[in-house]
């Protein structure tokens, strides 16, 4: 993927097209979707550019067959208006990796907006980002929130001051068009949803675990369990952490 500094599709007055900065983590086995969902989005966003940051410039294997390639380096990036964390198995590694979380205090606080995407959140959270705020994750990952001071919201985007958090994988789109309200304004926002057709009608309801078939969901429950615990337990790890626990 390219840097975000290319001109825009989506066209603005002057008084729109102020600089915007957009920092994006990247880390191994990243959801893609995460990621390139709300890039799509802000890649339109007149006068944005994007950062997708790592420890190195090396390709990064995402969760599916797709590799990403880091803009920059922690240590290169600039500071940005907006830091945003997607999810993924790979947040596991993430949450007592200090090197990745000493870059998302150092971006978050320099930031107008402090953001995720899905299991992202629990990257803010480790960071202590999330302490006294509402926050959205990915509906497997809800019980780790409140290891970190955050309160659990099931909305689809969550906004509670400066913090907007998404919930899992394809809300990271509806996140990117919100967020894109916030820093521009809503007839941008729009005019991105319509040039993307994002005009979702679902074929099935299982898209939630209040929806889901019973059968659907108590399947997926058990093919999830392992990783579930173990997502617990390195949450509740960084929690320590923060609290000046052991690590």
């Amino acid at each position: 993927m390219q840097d975000g500094s290319r001109q825009p599709i989506i066209a603005a007055s002057a008084a729109m097209a102020e600089p915007i900065s957009i920092a994006l983590v990247l880390f191994p086995h990243v959801t893609q979707l995460d990621l390139t969902g709300p890039v799509q989005v802000f890649s339109s966003v007149p006068g944005a550019t994007l950062h997708l940051a790592w420890k190195t410039i090396e390709p990064i294997p995402t969760d599916s067959v797709l590799t990403l390639l880091p803009t920059t380096t922690f240590a290169e990036c600039p500071q940005a208006d907006v830091i945003c964390i997607p999810g993924g198995f790979g947040v596991d590694a993430i949450l007592n990796d200090a090197e990745v979380i000493d870059f998302i205090r150092r971006q978050a606080a320099g930031a107008k907006y402090i953001t995720s995407v899905c299991t992202g959140s629990l990257a803010l959270g480790a960071a202590g980002l999330l302490d006294g705020y509402r926050a959205a994750t990915h509906w497997s990952a809800r019980e780790c929130l409140p290891l970190f001071g955050a309160t659990i919201s099931t909305e689809r985007v969550c906004i509670d001051r400066n913090r907007i958090t998404g919930g899992g994988v394809t809300a990271g789109i509806d996140f990117a068009l919100t967020l894109v309200s916030q820093l521009v304004d809503r007839a941008t926002a729009e005019a991105i949803q319509l040039r993307l057709e994002y005009n979702p009608a679902p074929p099935f309801t299982a898209g939630s675990p209040d929806t889901a078939p019973p059968e659907v969901l108590s399947r997926m429950l058990e093919r999830i369990a392992p990783f579930r615990k173990r997502r617990v337990e390195l949450a509740e790890r960084a929690a320590a952490s923060l609290n000046g626990g052991a690590t």
